[in-house]
């Protein structure tokens, strides 16, 4: 079984903002149409889709109901590539923070305070640029163009670079 497009598999339309009560309920539905056990008596070949079903119904709902994990598999159905590429507008910020992240692995406590500081700063960086994810769903659902999924795309990619900074500091204040 070739893996449907995820939207399509729920009868929605290919959007970034979507109705998150109706996708449960549309996966509720789904769950007890596609279910392995309503398959029990069948034919192996018909219980084997069912399996399949069901699996491609559990990824597509979990993809569909994160709304950066449905713009990632939006952006990759239309053909645009994660990013590794820091962004150049926070280099001195990372910059400062791995040498703090190197003064404390290497037992300089006073630090702590300068990575608390640094963690504060990049999750309100990350509320940031959810915040303007957010208008830039709503702009590409009023009008889909490749420029806005390009915009989205750097976005996502800053999130998710900002995303990991925080990890990173957090791992290290609480091993």
């Amino acid at each position: 079984m070739d893996a449907p497009d995820y939207f399509q598999f729920f009868g929605l339309e290919a959007r970034l903002s979507i109705d998150l009560p109706d996708l449960e309920n549309r996966f509720y539905r789904l769950s007890r149409q596609l279910h392995p056990d309503r398959h029990a008596q069948a034919a192996p070949s018909e219980r084997e889709r069912s399996l399949e079903a069901s699996a491609i119904l559990n990824d597509a709902y979990r993809t569909l109901r994160d709304p950066v994990a449905r713009a990632e598999y939006l952006l990759k159905q239309q053909g645009f590539e994660q990013s590794k590429q820091a962004p150049a507008e926070l280099l001195d910020e990372v910059f400062d923070l791995n040498l703090a992240l190197e003064e404390l692995r290497g037992g300089d406590v006073s630090v702590r305070s300068r990575l608390e500081a640094a963690r504060e700063r990049f999750l309100a960086l990350l509320q940031e640029t959810d915040a303007g994810l957010e208008g830039l769903f709503g702009a590409y659902d009023r009008s889909p163009a490749p420029a806005a999924l390009g915009e989205i795309r750097a976005a996502l990619n800053r999130r998710k670079y900002i995303s990991n900074l925080v990890q990173q500091v957090e791992s290290e204040l609480n091993p």
